[in-house]
């Protein structure tokens, strides 16, 4: 895309965007100040009252400062109201993914029942391919972030960052450069200044293309698989309840599935693959072991899966602690 038409083919991309998915007459945009939100923020502005919602999480000593531009530089793209919000993020998972779950609860919170629109480009799409394949998370995770998750919005999940930074030129705005983003500690980092451009290199380019276009496949795939589960859990229950003889007849794809939406709908969180196979040979390879525990928000409290008259069940039990090992 040439500089000439960076900010009429991010328009294009978001008007798309809005015509597939019809999101409302209003809508917010996250917006840190960088370029990739910064642009979008400009159009988004354009097409529909707008407003841009700025997330300080405190993890700078000059984040306070950085909020407050991008609320005028909100302002100033055509916002009808820009709003900083300040988190303290918590620990679990490490700090990126802290910071991420602190800013996606926020955003959720302030939206007042709009869509947010987040800048998340093709590039980021790629990253994302990329770290699921390295860390053999599966085909949900491959299957990259989709442009429409309600209420979030990735409208340039087709268009390359370096549309948004010549959008910003053509647009005379000074977007803020996060150091974070060049800080070589994070993994994405690493991925997007060493692992795509060589990747690049050895496979003669378009990589970030082709890694957006596996996403884009095997996302209907998963959606397909995951349509096909909810059919069948929904004849496996009993109760609260599974049959396992019947679940073990599914195929295994199809089951592990069938499987995960049950957990989820019994209470589990940050359910594991390693977890969601240990529940499945409670199925397939029964040999009388005992309990799964898995993912789960309480505290206090643990969420079991086991087997029990050939069916499999949920139930919680006490955490152990050194407080209560002591009691006992």
């Amino acid at each position: 895309m040439d500089r000439q038409g960076a900010v009429a083919g991010l328009r294009a991309a978001v008007e798309a965007f809005d015509r597939d998915f019809g999101v409302g007459d209003r809508w917010c945009v996250a917006l840190s100040g960088g370029p990739d939100s910064l642009a979008l923020t400009a159009v988004a502005a354009r097409l529909k009252p707008t407003t841009a919602l700025i997330v300080d999480h405190q993890l700078q000593p000059d984040s306070a400062a950085v909020a407050e531009n991008a609320r005028k530089h909100g302002l100033s793209v055509g916002c009808v109201a820009a709003q900083v919000i300040t988190v303290d993020i918590g620990t679990v998972g490490g700090p990126e993914a802290a910071a991420r779950t602190a800013r996606y609860r926020a955003l959720d919170a302030a939206r007042d029942g709009m869509p947010v629109l987040l800048g998340h480009t093709l590039d980021d799409q790629a990253e994302t391919v990329l770290l699921g394949l390295g860390r053999g998370s599966g085909p949900r995770s491959i299957a990259g972030m989709r442009p429409w998750d309600p209420p979030w919005g990735r409208p340039l999940l087709g268009v390359r960052r370096a549309a948004t930074e010549a959008a910003c030129d053509e647009l005379g705005l000074s977007p803020w450069q996060d150091p974070h983003n060049a800080d070589r500690r994070f993994t994405r980092v690493r991925l997007r200044e060493e692992v795509l451009p060589l990747l690049e290199d050895v496979l003669g380019g378009g990589v970030a293309e082709a890694l957006a276009r596996t996403a884009g496949a095997l996302r209907a795939d998963t959606d397909t698989l995951d349509e096909l589960a909810d059919r069948a859990l929904t004849g496996l229950r009993r109760d609260d309840a599974l049959d396992g003889a019947e679940l073990a007849l599914l195929p295994e794809a199809l089951r592990r599935r069938v499987i995960r939406r049950w957990l989820l709908d019994g209470g589990a969180a940050g359910l594991t693959d390693k977890q969601i196979r240990a529940v499945d040979a409670l199925v397939t390879a029964w040999r009388g072991q005992g309990g799964v525990a898995v993912g789960s928000p309480l505290r206090e409290r643990r969420l079991i899966a086991g087997r029990r008259d050939g069916m499999l069940t949920l139930h919680t039990e006490p955490v152990r602690t050194m407080k209560n090992c002591a009691r006992a």
